[in-house]
């Protein structure tokens, strides 16, 4: 184990001992593949005799949004499919008539659409996944296009919708057969995990209305009530398998033939600042990693379950970091903290 692997599990094991997550497992690597991994903590604290392992599939909630949406959209982009800067309303009848059409994909990808900043999917629209559907493609904006950078799970969730449109096929069929399958990823997966799968998944939190804790099934209430695939959240993978998509991000020729359905074009695009002077600064879909200068072009993307990943083009190296930090809580500060020292760690 080398001095920086030393310290990354010397940190995340403190994060076990202040109960901020019951285990980790992490990995940091370059485009010739994993350089540096482990596994910290228990699989769940119920059960003191299963550690933590690297094969640990975990709940990636918004890291659903590069490994299945972003992807999907960008294969579409770089097939001429979906240009970024025209209205939806011309190219997508379903909003043609109302606010939603006068917003653009690129306006969504860097969270400047001015949809409404809360999904509230049930409150607003009840439970059946078509009414929920139509409810979100006519909603109001709750201010112009373009106007500020509002983080908000509808644009992951109405860009998944564009890109089934576009296909004519489910989000997670786009992903596996177009993206996962082609790199190797054979651990990740929409769920519910069947039952060998869930045996090794990290457990989330604990619900009080359904009187479980969530192992296999996703945390995020809007995936959970569109079956488990949506745009927001709902994959699960291993910290390997986020790796091998991160390593494809370096460098595409370490792509398994034949190659996934987006390529470097895409992924340069999306590493720049496309949102002007507004503040904070937003790539497409990623953005620069907190605590960093945008010179030093590390860009990231987290997880409300206490997962994220780091991509550095610029120094060739790229980062993981799973855990299930909901176990215990769904306060977001001590995770950020803990995320922000690994990353200065893990890429320095």
């Amino acid at each position: 184990m080398t001095a920086t692997a030393d310290r990354i599990r010397h940190l995340l094991a403190d994060g076990v001992t202040r109960r901020a997550y019951p285990g980790a497992v992490w990995a940091v690597g370059d485009a010739t593949g994993t350089q540096e991994a482990g596994a910290v903590g228990l699989l769940d604290p119920e059960r003191p005799a299963e550690p933590m392992r690297p094969d640990t599939l975990f709940d990636l909630a918004s890291l659903t949004k590069i490994l299945a949406v972003w992807s999907a959209i960008g294969a579409l982009w770089e097939a001429d499919h979906l240009p970024l800067d025209q209205p939806l309303r011309t190219y997508w009848p379903e909003v043609a008539a109302h606010p939603l059409g006068e917003v653009t994909t690129r306006h969504l990808l860097t969270h400047t659409a001015g949809v409404p900043l809360l999904a509230e999917l049930k409150q607003r629209y009840g439970t059946d996944p078509a009414a929920i559907r139509a409810g979100v493609l006519r909603e109001a904006l709750h201010r112009p296009p373009g106007e500020a950078v509002e983080y908000t799970d509808r644009a992951a969730l109405i860009l998944g919708y564009l890109a089934e449109h576009l296909t004519g096929q489910p989000l997670d069929r786009l992903a596996a057969t177009g993206i996962w399958g082609p790199l190797g990823m054979h651990e990740t997966r929409f769920g519910p995990l069947p039952a060998e799968l869930t045996a090794r998944c990290a457990p989330t939190e604990f619900d009080q209305d359904e009187g479980i804790r969530f192992k296999g099934i996703v945390h995020d209430p809007s995936a959970r009530l569109l079956g488990g695939v949506c745009g927001i959240a709902g994959a699960f993978a291993t910290a390997g398998d986020v790796g091998r998509f991160l390593r494809y991000l370096l460098d595409p020729a370490t792509a398994p033939a034949p190659p996934p359905v987006f390529g470097p074009a895409w992924t340069e695009l999306s590493l720049a600042v496309h949102t002007g002077a507004l503040e904070p600064p937003r790539g497409l879909f990623w953005h620069p990693a907190p605590g960093t200068d945008l010179a030093d072009r590390i860009w990231a993307h987290t997880g409300f379950t206490g997962t994220a990943m780091w991509l550095s083009p610029k120094r060739g190296h790229w980062a993981v970091l799973l855990t299930n930090k909901v176990y215990y809580t769904t306060d977001r500060q001590p995770m950020g903290d803990l995320r922000d020292a690994f990353r200065r760690l893990a890429l320095p």
